[in-house]
């Protein structure tokens, strides 16, 4: 009876399920930590509202780079999109949709869809490129997406919307209109409306989607795709289909994080979404590893938390920071590191199960 209660209990619970469940677990332990920590007054409130979006960014960006295995740049544009989208849309129902609960996950969502669709429009054409030559096409596509919305001026009223590429005189606005966009200065007004809470429970949907996509049916096609093109092809999967499905939903999750980002802060200004976050986001796929999303979190965490612990020695922040970077890139990328963690994490396991099994004997 036993052994048919441990077997039913493997079953139910697979290997990625436990993985996953894992992964929640960490995030809603990290959540409680920082929560004490940010009441301690040990880290600011402006660190906690760039941290999530930051994980939500690298564990998008992970499912293009990590499952899909195509080298993006441009996933800071996807931010951008969706971070002026959504601002944009809080400002203009600020006085109609007045309860938060309702207008804030609206945002997010509006934010994300404009994002996927700006993915989509890229994603036909640059998906037909690889290697080097995608990667340059993104990331000019990002600079594209940043430099358009810094000459953009947007208002409105009684006549409608006025839009102008040049200078805001353009604009014309009655003198009881109201200005969203003011070009290179961006966005001001922008309502508070993101906490580390609603971040939180973000970031735990963001891993919900990422690994049922990754054990669904499309990312085992996609993971196919990944590992050979033309045995992929053979078989009759669609190439262009599920390239295009992988992108889009990494534009989508990147939407949300930029969401997020510019519901943090009162003023959004485009010259922060360039190819340095794009980079920067690069940074943490490829250290936590790349296809790893549970990693892809915990570099974020610790590469964005460990600036802020160093600040008290400011002369060698840089420095240990760099040492770091240069330990966790050995240790994620060398083949007897890799090995020694899993000989002794696998020795670790069977003597824990061994000692289950002499205490249900």
């Amino acid at each position: 009876m036993k052994k048919e209660g441990a077997s039913a209990k493997t079953k139910f619970f697979k290997p990625q399920t436990r993985k996953s469940f894992i992964t929640y677990a960490m995030v809603i332990v990290a959540f409680v930590v920082m929560q004490i920590l940010s009441s301690g007054g040990y880290i600011s409130s402006m660190l906690t509202g760039l941290l999530v979006p930051l994980c939500v960014y690298a564990v998008s960006l992970n499912l293009t780079v990590g499952i899909l295995g195509e080298l993006s740049l441009g996933q800071a544009g996807f931010m951008c999109v969706g971070a002026y989208t959504s601002a944009i849309f809080s400002i203009v129902t600020s006085e109609t949709i007045e309860n938060v609960w309702i207008r804030f996950p609206l945002a997010i969502l509006i934010g994300g869809i404009v994002a996927a669709l700006f993915g989509i429009l890229i994603g036909i054409p640059v998906l037909r490129l690889k290697g080097d030559y995608l990667a340059i096409v993104t990331l000019a596509f990002g600079e594209i997406i940043k430099n358009v919305f810094a000459a953009l001026y947007l208002g409105y009223d009684s006549k409608g919307v006025h839009v102008s590429l040049k200078s805001l005189s353009n604009l014309n606005l009655e003198p009881d209109g109201k200005l969203i966009l003011n070009g290179p200065q961006g966005i001001s007004g922008t309502p508070n409306d993101s906490t580390f809470i609603i971040g939180a429970v973000m970031l735990l949907i963001t891993l919900i989607i990422a690994y049922n996509f990754v054990y669904s049916r499309t990312g085992r096609a996609v993971m196919a795709i990944r590992d050979n093109v033309i045995a992929a092809e053979s078989v009759g999967l669609n190439i262009t289909k599920y390239k295009l499905i992988t992108f889009a939903l990494t534009a989508f999750l990147a939407g949300c994080a930029g969401a997020l980002y510019s519901h943090n802060f009162y003023t959004l200004q485009a010259s922060k979404f360039d190819y340095n976050l794009s980079i920067l986001i690069l940074v943490f796929v490829v250290l936590g590893g790349i296809g790893n999303i549970r990693g892809s979190v915990i570099a974020a965490i610790v590469l964005v938390l460990l600036p802020e612990m160093l600040r008290s020695i400011n002369s060698y922040r840089m420095l240990i920071y760099s040492i770091v970077l240069i330990a966790m890139m050995i240790v994620t990328s060398n083949e007897k590191t890799k090995t020694f963690i899993s000989t002794n994490t696998a020795k670790f396991k069977a003597l824990f199960k061994r000692e289950k099994v002499k205490e249900a004997e």
